[in-house]
């Protein structure tokens, strides 16, 4: 096909690329192209941008930029002109049980705010963004709803199962094999051994960790194309849902199809069914509200309880079942797990999606399968209600979550023993100064008391590892991994920064947690409360510059998301029709 013919396929006088392509004004900008070897047909065609979270950070990212190759691939093959670029990611994986969880969290609004800023800058017309580890797949999504251009979204896939000594083994098993070592029941050797064979591959955490659970929540929610977020990162399938991704998005610019029209109130209410029926990760609680806010959409922790409450779990997947991400997609992959919950009327089938059709018309060519046992019927599901259970009470009047997937106890009442951060939590526990019963309770670890809301694995998996997983529990108004099990509670708010409920308690005191009537209480009466609110007074920050103290100045509460901008609700003009 010629250049004059591959203009007249889209008219580019309305897209944002015509602001560095068109006209005599243009001819710097275009020199610029020109010293990259682009052609003038290339320049005249619609710019999309090609976005990936690629580093050498860790495993989830490394096959990254292999993968934008092949969007490349299908973006020229369809007559567009691919602009690839990379912004940051921070691994939860190492980044976890130390002071660089604090960078976590904070990573998914500047991995939003760098790619806007670099789509803005540069005028590119479509965008397809490529994420592997927790908080870039949020991060992502949320710059493609508040751009609104037209954007498919892609994971990078999962990792494979290590296999110790003939079973199968993820990075979870070495984080509690911290505690199984710690306490004499792991030698050295053993420990060395499997910390070499959990992780045998490129690609995220295998289990429905967050970084799965986000994933999940992209083909429901409609940004990713069906399937393409449960192949594993070695498969060469993945290039297949790349080259297609990347031709697929030079139609949605012909549809005008946009990320805001896809993610509706029903949308997220799909995302969040997935999460419950597959006993995702809690922070998706964090994360959808999030996405919401950049579609101006009013969507808090107590929305997505609500759909928790009344969907089934259905899919036994690490860390409170038995299979990971790999399982799931031999098993028919996430439309599996998605027709499960339509065909139970769980799910809104007339939701659209980058495919340029709706869930239920992407769901008629899935077809049961019968030979696995990795998803159930929601007619038989392994427990009536979701994986994951929103609470409230006088010590958490704006909401905590719990992840109950696989969990026999739903209901905990223990004293209280208090810590005012992570580290000293961990060393308690490393010396085992607690008793069976106890309920640990770490605080100012929330978005602004952390600066961040890390996440508690190290801690958590050490406990399970010492055989006291369902011995305590534990609550804090900071975040748990997606690989976190046991009677952990997390997003309690308001925070202790904010001299909420969760400051004011001292060890000793009784607490109540019952995930079957959504409760989380201290045994304080009001005027307790009040009295103590009076004596209490703000901490003064670790941080007093850089990004993580500036975070903390701009940053809103976890039941909303952990916000930092105002969203769709105060744009004044959406950068998709500049």
């Amino acid at each position: 096909m010629d250049a004059k013919n591959t203009i007249t396929i889209i008219d580019k006088s309305k897209l944002p690329s015509r602001h560095v392509t068109e006209g005599p004004k243009s001819a710097p900008h275009r020199s610029y192209y020109y010293a990259m070897g682009l052609t003038p047909k290339q320049i005249k065609q619609p710019f999309v941008g090609v976005a990936t979270c690629w580093n050498e950070a860790a495993p989830c990212n490394i096959a990254l930029m292999r993968q934008a190759q092949a969007v490349k691939k299908g973006v020229a093959a369809a007559h567009g002109t691919p602009r690839e670029f990379t912004t940051i990611t921070v691994t939860d994986g190492i980044a976890m049980g130390h002071e660089g969880m604090k960078s976590s969290l904070i990573s998914r609004d500047v991995i939003t705010d760098s790619v806007e800023l670099t789509m803005r800058g540069h005028c590119y017309d479509a965008l397809v963004g490529l994420a592997g580890c927790d908080k870039s797949l949020p991060g992502m999504m949320m710059a493609m709803l508040r751009l609104n251009v037209p954007s498919i979204f892609l994971y990078g896939g999962s990792i494979l199962p290590g296999q110790f000594r003939g079973n199968p083994v993820t990075v979870q098993d070495v984080f509690e094999a911290v505690g199984h070592h710690s306490v004499g029941n792991m030698s050295d050797e053993d420990l060395e051994e499997l910390e070499q064979v959990a992780c045998p591959s490129a690609g995220a955490c295998g289990g429905q960790f967050t970084a799965n659970t986000m994933a999940t929540v992209s083909e429901a929610i409609g940004l990713a194309l069906p399937y393409s977020a449960g192949a594993p990162a070695p498969y060469e399938i993945r290039d297949q849902f790349c080259m297609t991704a990347g031709e697929q998005i030079m139609e949605l610019i012909k549809l005008n199809l946009r990320p805001r029209d896809i993610v509706t109130r029903k949308a997220l209410e799909n995302a969040a069914t997935v999460v419950a029926a597959s006993g995702g990760s809690t922070n998706a609680a964090l994360h959808l509200p999030a996405m919401a806010n950049e579609c101006g959409i009013d969507f808090d922790i107590f929305d997505v309880g609500e759909i928790f409450k009344k969907t089934p779990y259905i899919a036994d997947l690490k860390p409170g079942g038995k299979y990971v991400a790999k399982d799931m997609f031999e098993a028919g992959g996430i439309p599996l797990l998605m027709k499960a919950l339509l065909d139970g009327g769980f799910m809104h089938g007339d939701c659209m999606t980058v495919t340029g059709r709706t869930i239920a018309e992407n769901m008629e060519s899935v077809k049961w399968n019968d030979a696995q046992d990795v998803v159930r019927r929601t007619a038989t599901p392994i427990t009536p209600t979701g994986g994951v259970v929103t609470l409230k009470g006088n010590l958490a009047p704006d909401g905590a979550i719990v992840k109950v997937a696989g969990m026999k106890k739903l209901k905990f009442t223990g004293p209280a023993i208090c810590f005012d951060n992570e580290e000293d939590c961990f060393e308690a526990v490393t010396k085992r100064q607690y008793k069976d019963g106890d309920v640990f309770v770490i605080r100012y670890e929330g978005p602004i008391g952390g600066p961040g809301m890390r996440e508690m694995l190290a801690t958590t998996a050490a406990l399970y590892g010492q055989g006291a997983g369902d011995k305590v529990a534990l609550i804090t108004d900071g975040r748990f991994s997606g690989a976190t099990r046991g009677f952990c509670i997390g997003h309690v708010g308001p925070e202790a920064a904010k001299g909420g409920p969760i400051a004011l308690i001292n060890n000793g005191d009784m607490i109540s947690i019952d995930a079957v009537a959504g409760t989380i209480s201290v045994d304080l009466s009001d005027e307790e409360l009040a009295k103590r609110k009076e004596s209490w007074k703000p901490r003064e920050s670790n941080f007093g510059s850089g990004v993580i103290w500036k975070y903390a100045q701009l940053v809103g509460d976890a039941r909303y998301g952990a916000l930092t901008n105002p969203g769709a609700k105060g744009e004044k003009a959406c950068y998709a029709d500049i």
